[in-house]
């Protein structure tokens, strides 16, 4: 009986021993059967920032916000060319493309789609803003989303009834209407592939006016900009300063 017991107990652990060693091999297996979907630092190729499509807001027969002595399809340029300026100057691996490098008006729809066929990294959309409270100031980065709609709608109305100025816009934009609450249903089935990225680059765009130049920021802010809507890349939209406020103009 004793003997029986020792071979059956014998038995066993061999049987875990072959498991274990199954599993161990399994294991060892594993970076090498699945490391086409395992992301790691290794096995990832590192990111290189590429492409940047920079967007000057307005132009042409739209001159956006009017201040006491400025217009900001004007301001909007002159800063938009000066960033591509300084990035050529410090990233020139990088290439910098422009929606717009004088007073001409390209569409919204436009806009963004110049990024898509570039296969742009990045989109950056720059504005000055106004208010009905001339007291108003400071900075704000706005993000694709719809949170605290209600209390931006001004601005996202304002931004995108741009599309007003344009021919056939009704047949163009397939009965969006800026003005309306209901249109912005649409919105709501934006994708959220560049959400996260677009989000810590607008955080980043804020600290910067924050604790770099002693800008007031307003913070990061979501809106469901039709610009924002199509990029396909890590996309915002600044809002440098309201023109609005004669100190800030």
């Amino acid at each position: 009986m004793y003997e029986i017991t020792r071979k059956v107990n014998f038995i066993a652990l061999m049987r875990r021993f072959k498991t274990q060693k199954f599993v161990n091999s399994l294991l060892l297996l594993i970076p090498f059967l699945f490391g086409g979907f395992i992301p790691n630092e290794t096995m990832m190729p590192a990111f290189r920032m590429k492409k940047i499509v920079l967007d000057a807001g307005h132009g042409g027969r739209d001159p956006g916000n009017l201040g006491s002595r400025s217009r900001e399809k004007d301001i909007n340029l002159a800063v938009t060319l000066l960033v591509g300026k300084y990035l050529e100057e410090n990233l020139p691996d990088v290439e910098v493309i422009y929606t717009r490098r004088d007073d001409s008006f390209p569409s919204l729809k436009e806009r963004p789609v110049i990024a898509n066929k570039n296969k742009a990294d990045l989109f950056v959309s720059i504005h000055s803003n106004s208010a009905a409270n001339k007291s108003a100031y400071g900075t704000e980065t706005f993000i694709m989303g719809m949170k605290h709609f209600e209390s931006n709608f001004d601005i996202i109305k304002r931004e995108n009834s741009v599309m007003m100025l344009e021919d056939c816009y009704e047949e163009k934009y397939e009965g969006f209407d800026p003005s309306s609450p209901e249109s912005y249903i649409m919105f709501n089935l934006m994708s959220q592939a560049f959400f996260e990225n677009s989000l810590s680059l607008a955080d980043q765009v804020e600290k910067q006016f924050k604790d770099r130049v002693g800008r007031k920021s307003r913070g990061v802010k979501q809106g469901p900009f039709y610009v924002l809507w199509t990029p396909s890349m890590p996309s915002v939209l600044i809002e440098l300063g309201f023109l609005s406020n004669s100190n800030e103009e």
